[in-house]
């Protein structure tokens, strides 16, 4: 399978978990774009959840080898509402048991940023 198959194929997966793929690289990293159905001022963490499923249920079934995940959520073209990441190391200590599903999505959440958010926000309260 090309590169280009396999990227077909992680796009085609994610639609169907519901994700609006806008635009995808599937090198290394995976860039990913999607389209959020829910354009309020915070990225949804169900979506990013079922994002982050399909790329697991893809890897545990030998169809996608983990990679850095960078994912740019938008409201409408050219409008990001945040972006967030995964680290291909997070996918492989899930899926061998050495870190939780909700320290996977501890990890992933941390990584997470808003666009109306100011830089100097992380790690205030």
């Amino acid at each position: 399978m090309t590169g280009d198959e396999q990227t077909a194929d992680v796009e085609s997966a994610l639609r169907s978990y519901g994700i609006s793929v806008e635009e995808i690289d599937g090198g290394d990293p995976l860039e990913l774009t999607y389209m959020t159905a829910f354009p309020g001022r915070e990225v949804h963490h169900g979506e990013i959840g079922r994002a982050l499923n399909t790329l697991i249920d893809r890897a545990e079934a030998d169809e996608w080898d983990p990679v850095r995940v960078e994912a740019t959520v938008v409201r409408s073209p050219g409008d990001v509402l945040g972006t967030w990441h995964a680290e291909p190391e997070w996918f492989e200590a899930l899926m061998t048991y050495e870190i939780s599903e909700a320290e996977f999505s501890t990890r992933v959440l941390e990584t997470l940023s808003h666009a109306d958010e100011p830089a100097e926000s992380e790690g205030q309260s």
